[in-house]
């Protein structure tokens, strides 16, 4: 677990952060997608499919957090 608390931390930050992190997990996971399905296997694609499923999620978690901080806060 991070050792920074998502409480400490304002929204556009961790925005920042979620849609940073959510691109990595969608790169990562459409590699481990694509060495899944160079090996026949199956398992590893679907992890792989999951793995960019949920970094996409988190991106758009992040950009929503960081539009409505930027709504909140426009002088930032």
């Amino acid at each position: 677990m991070s050792e920074y608390n998502k409480e400490d931390k304002d929204l556009g930050t961790q925005g920042s952060e979620d849609t940073l992190k959510g691109k990595l997990k969608e790169t990562v996971g459409k590699v481990q997608s694509k060495i899944g399905k160079a090996t026949d296997n199956p398992k590893e694609e679907a992890r792989g499919d999951a793995k960019q499923f949920e970094g996409k999620t988190q991106s758009t978690v992040g950009h929503t957090e960081r539009k409505i901080d930027n709504t909140l806060d426009p002088n930032k």
